[in-house]
Order: structure tokens, then sequence, then C-alpha cells
């Protein structure tokens, strides 16, 4: 084979189709668009749009409260923990946070802050700086020889 003889497959592409350039062409006069009418036109937005009647999403009862201070926590169980240590993706010695969750491959990415649940069991001796944590899990930390310390606003709303 010579560098000369390298192509595409076959129908791998395609050219472009050239609309409103002839009647000839198939796609020519009205460009495939049908005819009048709003949706002929060009910037055309009306989705949600009802033909003047009283749209659904204005209709229905807006029911609920959204918080927009909400924080939105990455949820780790010890027993994922306990895995990761055993996997030898984080060490035991270093102190464990978010950052050190991440590389571990523990967490995808990181949100407001890590907080600790207690399913599993935990028998590394950890060193946790996190965001929040369970009661039980605070318990099961502290049964193992390990330590934690709520960092962020958690801590600041405990004291």
């Amino acid at each position: 084979m010579k560098l000369n003889d390298i192509r595409d497959n076959e129908g791998a592409t395609q050219n472009r189709k050239r609309v409103g350039r002839g009647i000839g062409s198939g796609k020519g006069k009205t460009s495939g668009r049908g005819v009048k009418g709003q949706k002929s036109r060009s910037g055309v937005a009306i989705n949600g749009f009802e033909g003047g009647q009283m749209p659904i999403y204005r209709r229905l009862p807006k029911r609920g409260f959204v918080n927009i201070f909400k924080k939105d926590f990455n949820i780790v169980s010890l027993g994922r923990l306990q895995t990761a240590v055993d996997a030898k993706k984080l060490d035991a010695k270093k102190t464990v946070d978010a950052a050190a969750l991440l590389e571990a491959g523990v967490i995808r990415r990181e949100k407001d802050g890590v907080r600790i649940l207690s399913d599993g069991e935990l028998k590394a001796k950890l060193k946790l700086e996190v965001a929040g944590a369970s009661k039980s899990a605070i318990e099961k930390i502290e049964k193992a020889g390990g330590s934690i310390k709520i960092t962020g606003a958690a801590a600041e709303a405990a004291e």
C-alpha cells in the first residue's frame, strides 16, 4: 500500500445537500420546507407554543420550592473507602480529602464537597478531611483508629 492509495471507505463521506438551487436539484424553490407558514421561514423557535392556547406549562400549577443555595455533595460510603485502600488506590498514611478521592477514582468530580456515610466496614486507620459525615460514620472511623475533620459550611454550622 502506498500513501497515495489511501482513501475513505465507500460512502463514508457525503456532500452537503445544497438547497434552493433550482427545480432540477430536487431541493429547489421551497428547499424542502414545504409551503408558507411560520415553519417555512428562518428564525423559528416555537417549543411549547400551542397556537395561542395557554401552554400546558402555564396551565398546570407550580408546587414546592427549589432551594438555589442547596449543596450537592459527593456521597461516599466507608465500604467504598476501604475498597479503595485495599486496591492501593488510596494511601492510608496521607490525609484523605476530595482531591485524593478524585485522584483515586472514588469520585468523578468535586461538587460542593464529600459526605461520608457509614455503609460497609472500615478497617484502615484513615485521616479524613471532608465536608460532612453521619454520626455513625464518625463513630466507625474513630473506632478504626482514624480521625475526621469536618471542613466548610457544615463545620461553621456545627459550631
